[in-house]
């Protein structure tokens, strides 16, 4: 009894002894916190527990003399931390309270001492950016968004060191061997998917016959995905068939997984018809790619449809990566201190890391699609445990990437798919590391302390920079071992360069080592042969030339490329309600860089005198890209003929002129951008005739746009019009709009003009 109560009195004397962020960092994390001085021996910024001077001196004489190391009274705390009374973490709890309580205008810069927030998405995320950065912005970033960044950097040498160790605490776990022994069991596993992939060793001829080797391709059907198109460049290619019934247990999953995804996945496994495993048949096909680690493009994601479908698959399979390349490391670790430690630094066999720890990027358009997939991680952990995990951060987490739903106005009528991608909040600026631990999960970790990178193009362009810029940082995407760019499809809608730009610095070598063991270090990372091994995964709603770009350039995993090819039958044309003629004009153009310039001369040349007549007014010029619409309304402008203009620009005051005017024939020509369609979908009133001047990149604004005509009422069905302009390089965005079987047709033959009827009576 005597001993307890000296103990407590102990306890109690260390826990006086702690700050204010160590005490809260006992309760919040209950294990040892990254220290960010171990390599410099300096105090860091983003450093929650301070050490003293003495233990930071004897920390970098024991490691240079291999001396037993200093024990603080921190480190002895964390040993006994589980016998500390309930009444002892209440009061400080308590404690805790009342002084944040007397505290609170003061608790955001205490946050920002911490670190917790190093490269974070803002909190100003309520509203949607509805100028998405476009050609107008300085070095592709909004006004508002430059000065933001600016304060979101911070000094890199403030980083965590690399070592997967500084975020567990292993002596003092009992836990932590039976992580071990998964983790060995697992190495052993041959038929690990994950092992195959990472500890397969490529040649140099190999790499050096990649740029001269012919593209080998295979078109395969499987029963859900439909026609697939495998192709690589490293190696013949294999037997790729469609997986039958899968089990669990043969899947190579690592633990909780098993045991948490049928209950995460329940809501798909319900049908009907209902699947025989633990997976939906897309999920099944899907996954079945995934786990072999060849690249993927999906352009049939839909918002109502498969769209959640899809990110719980990949979020299992990004934390099922996640967790065995920790396990191995933390394996590996032990294995280490059994050996001599010159022997251990010489064997190629510890070699389970990359130059840098973040292993996943996830990129997504919105905050709130961010929100979901944090959410699906912390259900793969905890689902079905008696014991929730530890979140660090989740109640700030769900302040600045959750959304108030009284927000949006409750008469608001707009069509389904938009009322679901708009879900939630729709900020897309943001960017958030996220730490798998042993006992949770830490969000807002620092980059190089984060296994999990997920952000948008935005949020990770002003990290990024451009060149010559003085603030600039992509050491971070160096080992990225697998690239998720979910709703692809959005990028086109905010700046499709930000991807480009993002991609052009994908596994480039690091500029400093931020702490690596090089010993440690995989050779064909060394190599800079990390783009072979990389795995990416496309999910989006089209088939667009400038997605299978990317994807054919940037892709270049050793494993192969499936691409999805299905084209549906039918287009969209077949959507449009109203009784309208529809003349589609091909237009010559000699290769794809001249057609920009083709179609501004056909416009001009042959379809705008047609409709400068006054008996042709009340036309709606429809132009997807915001380019093609500076050009057009510069040449309005210097023509001086009568119009107006809406893009996604505009403030709302000039879109209610602009639609009043046109509506009431005050102005003959509306220019009007599909960027301002998709974040608005406004009915245009008062339209009488419709020109494409190129065919919409999704093709349900086709139909959209042509129903547009129902509002201008009037009984005048018999005057409207329909022209639509195209070439041979727009085979797909025709193909969605009349068809595959009408789009070959028209594109072969001799005629330049095609005539569709819809609404006929």
């Amino acid at each position: 009894m005597g001993k307890r109560r000296s103990r407590s009195r102990s306890q109690s004397q260390v826990l006086s002894n702690l700050s204010k962020k160590q005490k809260k960092h006992l309760r919040d994390f209950g294990e040892e916190h990254p220290f960010y001085d171990r390599v410099s021996g300096k105090e860091a910024k983003p450093q929650i527990c301070k050490l003293s001077e003495n233990s930071d001196h004897s920390d970098s004489e024991s490691d240079s003399d291999s001396e037993p190391e200093k024990i603080s009274e921190y480190h002895k705390l964390l040993a006994t931390l589980k016998n500390v009374s309930e009444e002892e973490e209440e009061e400080e709890e308590e404690a805790e309270v009342d002084s944040e309580e007397a505290q609170s205008d003061s608790s955001l810069e205490e946050e920002e001492e911490e670190g917790e927030e190093v490269w974070e998405g803002k909190k100003g995320g309520k509203k949607a950016h509805v100028a998405p950065s476009g050609p107008e912005d300085k070095d592709g970033q909004a006004p508002s968004q430059q000065s933001a960044a600016e304060d979101e950097f911070t000094d890199l040498n403030h980083e965590s060191e690399f070592s997967l160790e500084t975020n567990f605490l292993e002596e003092e776990s009992g836990d932590h061997k039976a992580l071990q022994k998964a983790g060995a069991s697992a190495v052993k596993a041959s038929e690990d998917p994950f092992l195959q992939h990472m500890n397969k060793e490529l040649k140099e001829k190999e790499i050096q016959a990649v740029t001269t080797n012919p593209k080998i391709t295979q078109q395969l059907k499987w029963p859900t995905m439909g026609q697939l198109i495998f192709s690589t460049q490293f190696r013949t290619l294999e037997t790729f068939k469609p997986p039958k019934d899968i089990d669990l247990m043969t899947l190579c999953l690592q633990k909780p997984l098993y045991s948490t995804w049928p209950k995460t996945n329940s809501q798909f496994l319900s049908g009907p018809p209902k699947p025989s495993g633990p997976f939906s048949p897309l999920q099944k096909e899907l996954f079945s790619i995934m786990n072999s680690y060849r690249d993927l493009l999906y352009p049939e994601r839909t918002a109502l449809g498969n769209g959640e479908e899809i990110r719980h698959i990949y979020c299992l399979h990004a934390m099922n990566h996640v967790l065995k390349a920790n396990s191995q490391v933390l394996s590996n670790n032990s294995k280490r201190r059994d050996k001599k430690p010159k022997a251990a630094d010489d064997d190629d066999e510890f070699r389970d890391q990359g130059l840098t720890r973040p292993k996943v990027l996830i990129v997504v358009p919105f905050r709130e699609a961010a929100l979901r997939v944090v959410q699906l991680f912390i259900s793969l952990l905890e689902a079905g445990s008696k014991k929730k995990i530890d979140v660090s951060n989740k109640k700030r987490f769900k302040g600045e990437y959750g959304s108030d739903p009284d927000e949006r106005p409750p008469n608001l009528k707009r069509p389904e798919d938009y009322d679901a991608v708009f879900a939630g909040n729709i900020d897309d600026h943001f960017r958030i590391g996220v730490a798998v631990l042993q006992r949770g999960i830490r969000l807002y970790a620092p980059f190089y302390s984060s296994d999990i990178l997920i952000a948008s193009p935005l949020g990770l362009r002003t990290i990024i920079g451009a060149e010559g810029e003085k603030k600039r940082d992509f050491d971070f995407l160096s080992s990225i071992e697998i690239l998720i760019i979910d709703q692809v499809d959005i990028y086109l809608m905010q700046n499709w360069e930000h991807v480009l730009h993002l991609m052009n610095h994908m596994n480039l070598l690091p500029l400093d080592s931020h702490g690596v063991d090089f010993s440690r270090v995989r050779m064909w990372s060394l190599n800079n042969w990390a783009k072979y091994y990389r795995q990416t995964l496309l999910f989006g709603a089209l088939q667009e030339a400038q997605i299978n770009s990317v994807f054919s350039k940037y892709c270049v995993n050793y494993q192969g490329q499936v691409a999805v090819r299905s084209i549906p039958m039918t287009g969209s044309i077949s959507q449009v309600l109203v009784q309208l003629p529809h003349v589609f004009q091909r237009l010559e153009a000699e290769n794809l860089l001249s057609v920009i310039d083709a179609r501004f001369h056909f416009f001009v040349d042959k379809i705008l005198p047609q409709y400068q007549d006054a008996v042709m007014s009340h036309t709606l010029i429809y132009v997807p890209s915001y380019f093609d619409f500076v050009r057009l309304r510069n040449y309005f402008k210097r023509e001086e003929l009568n119009f107006t203009h809406i893009c996604e620009y505009t403030e709302r005051s000039g879109v209610s002129r602009a639609r009043h005017f046109f509506l009431q024939g005050e102005r003959q020509f509306l220019l009007f951008t599909e960027r301002f369609h998709f974040y608005k979908r406004y009915t245009i009133k008062g339209i009488r005739n419709l020109i494409f001047y190129e065919l919409p990149t999704y093709p349900h604004f086709y139909s959209e746009v042509c129903n547009m005509l129902k509002a201008t009422g009037g009984g005048e069905e018999a005057t409207w019009t329909c022209t639509v302009l195209y070439s041979k390089y727009d085979a797909q965005r025709l193909a969605a709009v009349v068809g595959v079987e009408r789009a070959a047709q028209m594109l072969q033959s001799r005629k330049n003009v095609h005539l569709f009827i819809t609404g006929e009576k």
